[in-house]
């Protein structure tokens, strides 16, 4: 994989953000804490400092050492990067009177700036800062101003150093990606030389020399990301790919069957192994989500375990794991905080023997998708709703029942056929309903009532990292509120998820 730009991250909720701009101008990135990144930069053609909710000015501000990037590699330093670059290369850092936060235009732009070529005036930009640079560093001239910021953007001669104080990669800053594309394709000569095409034949390649002769077992979950996994695996090393499909007793409805008839014809060698009572046993009584994680966590692999003896000499464990798992899963200091532990991302036990190989780990949702496609793989899978692979345990709030899983099945699946039916279901990026650990008063016929609550989540998204609810007819949700209450016994209240990611996350534990 070629690295091209290294991203280092200061724990702002914005760094996965500038990692999507830049893969959609086909160039690879990585992210890296920035008190963690490579020794060996020679792969990289460009380095991008994020922001941070940190001040410049506090004691435990981070403090990269950029001795082998500064004035070596193009760099682009945004927002607490720019001002890092102006607080300790003497120029000044002052709190401003007003935080300094929102839609701003551009007032000023240096003319023939390659940097500003495409970009309209007046241009808007997003601001997210409560400080201010007051004089720029040594040696760095003034490129853009706002109203209220005067240094909105400055370079450093000498040196391909470029700093900003907005947000290029937010959708509120208009010429944002266009400032991104002049940077790193313009100024930086980064290659645009990343696509599903470049992707596919590149991993195939890492496969066959990694793997060799080896066998390797891969958990199959019906989702995109373990079956592009699946079919990337199987053009590297054929029949050495053996897959399992374990019914974790936490699947959709009728799920387990009809993941099974899907991959006939896909030329894929897998096996189903139905241990829902295993889990269901192993979870009884457990109510915190964390816990609850671990514990399917751990019994995925135990099942595993049991299934790769029976495989002679299996050397590898390959996983669908994804870019946004990863980020999610390590705390850059940490300025951005572990938010939930992904059953997918970590080691193995001691006992397991067994190495472990991530083809799509590098890869944000959407881009598994564009390589899904370029591998052929049929349209309507790939187009599948993302699935927790926890499944229905975190979807059920406190302790888990067979009872609890069985209404929570009828009712998502009386969902999710109502999106389909009604024409809605590839509007929406991730949908499902949620048990809640609360019963509610109702009435049926003549007689009170006292049962289950459900809620409904519809969330669009292009990531998972970001996510806004969606705004389902209400036609639409009083028929399947209806239909939920007619048809599963022991729900009488349901009620809709208007909160987006940030704040919440899609997934409710």
């Amino acid at each position: 994989m070629q690295h091209n730009v290294l991203i280092l991250d200061f724990g702002s909720q914005y760094t996965q953000l500038i990692a999507r701009r830049v893969r959609e101008l086909n160039i690879f990135c990585e992210i890296f804490p920035y008190n963690h990144f490579p020794s060996d930069l020679s792969p990289y053609k460009a380095v991008i400092l994020g922001g941070s909710p940190f001040s410049v000015r506090a004691e435990d501000a981070p403090h990269p050492d950029l001795s082998q990037i500064r004035g070596k590699l193009p760099m682009l330093a945004v927002c607490y990067g720019a001002q890092y670059l102006a607080h300790f290369s003497g120029g000044e850092v002052a709190a401003s009177n007003t935080r300094e936060y929102g839609r701003a235009n551009l007032s000023y732009i240096k003319e023939n700036e390659v940097f500003f070529n495409g970009v309209s005036e007046n241009s808007q930009v997003w601001m997210s800062h409560s400080d201010s640079i007051k004089a720029l560093p040594t040696n760095a001239v003034k490129l853009a101003s706002t109203h209220d910021v005067e240094y909105a953007a400055y370079k450093i001669e000498g040196e391909t150093t470029y700093a900003i104080q907005y947000h290029p990669e937010v959708f509120h800053s208009t010429d944002g990606s266009k400032m991104l594309e002049n940077f790193l394709v313009n100024i930086a000569e980064v290659p645009q030389n990343f696509t599903p095409n470049a992707f596919v034949e590149e991993m195939v390649a890492e496969l066959k020399e990694k793997l060799g002769n080896d066998k390797v077992v891969l958990g199959l979950s019906g989702g995109v990301d373990s079956t592009v996994a699946a079919v990337l695996l199987h053009q590297a090393i054929g029949k050495n790919l053996y897959c399992i499909f374990v019914n974790n007793g936490l699947l959709r409805k009728n799920e387990f069957q009809n993941v099974l008839d899907q991959y006939k014809g896909m030329g894929l060698n897998v096996k189903g192994v139905d241990a829902g009572d295993r889990f269901l046993g192993e979870l009884a009584g457990i109510s915190d989500p964390e816990t609850k994680r671990k514990t399917i966590g751990r019994v995925f692999i135990e099942v595993f375990d049991d299934e790769s003896h029976l495989i002679e000499d299996v050397k590898w464990l390959a996983q669908g794991t994804i870019y946004p798992d990863v980020i999610e899963s390590v705390s850059v200091k940490g300025p951005s905080a572990t938010i939930k532990s992904h059953h997918n991302v970590g080691g193995l036990p001691d006992y397991m023997k067994l190495k472990i190989v991530e083809p799509l780990r590098m890869l944000f949702k959407d881009e598994v998708r564009r390589v899904g496609a370029t591998l052929g793989i049929d349209p309507e899978l790939l187009g599948r709703h993302p699935f927790p692979g926890p499944g229905l345990s975190i979807r059920i709030l406190g302790d888990i029942t067979p009872e609890k899983v069985q209404i929570l099945q009828d009712v998502d699946a009386v969902f999710i056929e109502g999106l389909k039916s009604w024409g809605l279901y590839d509007k929406v990026w991730q949908a499902g309903a949620i048990l809640l650990p609360v019963n509610s008063v109702g009435v049926m016929g003549d007689e009170r009532t006292y049962e289950k609550v459900v809620a409904l989540r519809a969330v669009e998204s292009t990531d998972g990292m970001t996510a806004d609810w969606v705004h389902l007819p209400y036609e639409f949700l009083m028929k399947v509120s209806n239909d939920i209450i007619n048809k599963v016994k022991g729900v009488n209240r349901v009620v809709y998820d208007i909160s987006s990611k940030p704040p919440a996350t899609i997934e409710w534990e």
